[in-house]
């Protein structure tokens, strides 16, 4: 299941069932989980921990030293989950000692051609990130993002549960649960209710959840405002907690 063209530390650790093709390096410190495929001239530098039946397609770089200025070879580190795919030239950099010094990504998710996630991003499970997405550093995604190709986020902005942002579209500021970017503008364009309906939420819910929308946009309140009034509805919609709970963390102020 290892090509002979292949480079493997002495100290990587493989997993069982573990398929890694034509000039692949695993570099020292690095695990990789049972059933994972590393199809050709796929680099995984460490520390890096690797779950199980991951994905990797040729030209990915995961675990590699960031691109932060400030980097000077510490022992950061990288951990994926499991059932992850990692279309070709995706990069995941390690984390930075001046985070938490580990970059964070969990299960299930789809990176597509060239995506990037820098050092210290955290990202949940189900994630989309099409061709050429770009997470800055200290971003942090939650569970059901998709992000449309081209798009880009700045560092240290958070997208909350459910929330889509459009192809092309350049984030500079939080994008609260369930909301959609539009690419074009990069404003607030309704909530993803689409995608709500595919993943089990009933009507009332998403009605809940769009007059919510219409609360903190669309009806002249500022942020804090909206919660005051959001922290009415939680008790007969819980969804809106995921709400209230983002707008109250979000230091650097949602997008508009």
């Amino acid at each position: 299941m290892i090509h002979s063209t292949a480079v493997i530390s002495e100290s990587a650790i493989i997993g069982e069932n573990v398929k890694i093709g034509p000039f692949c390096v695993v570099d020292d410190n690095v695990r990789i989980g049972d059933g994972c495929i590393l199809e050709s001239h796929v680099v995984i530098r460490g520390p890096t921990t690797v779950g199980q039946n991951n994905r990797f397609f040729q030209f990915c770089s995961i675990g590699e030293d960031c691109q932060d200025k400030k980097f000077a070879g510490e022992a950061t580190e990288l951990i994926i989950g499991d059932n992850n795919v990692f279309r070709e030239g995706s990069t995941v950099h390690r984390g930075t000692i001046q985070d938490e010094g580990i970059t964070r990504v969990g299960s299930h998710n789809l990176f597509m051609i060239n995506a990037h996630v820098a050092h210290d991003c955290i990202l949940g499970d189900n994630i989309i990130l099409a061709n050429n997405v770009s997470l800055a550093g200290h971003v942090t995604l939650g569970d059901h993002v998709i992000f449309g190709g081209g798009a880009a986020i700045h560092q240290f902005g958070k997208v909350g549960d459910h929330a889509f942002v459009g192809a092309g579209a350049i984030v500079l500021r939080d994008v609260p649960p369930y909301v959609m970017v539009n690419g074009q503008k990069n404003v607030p364009a309704g909530i993803n209710s689409e995608g709500l309906k595919r993943r089990g939420f009933s009507s009332d819910s998403v009605m809940a959840i769009k007059r919510a929308y219409r609360t903190i946009y669309r009806s002249n309140n500022t942020v804090d405002e909206a919660i005051d009034k959001l922290s009415e509805a939680q008790s007969t919609h819980p969804e809106i907690t995921r709400l209230v709970d983002f707008l109250k963390a979000a230091k650097r102020g949602i997008i508009r």
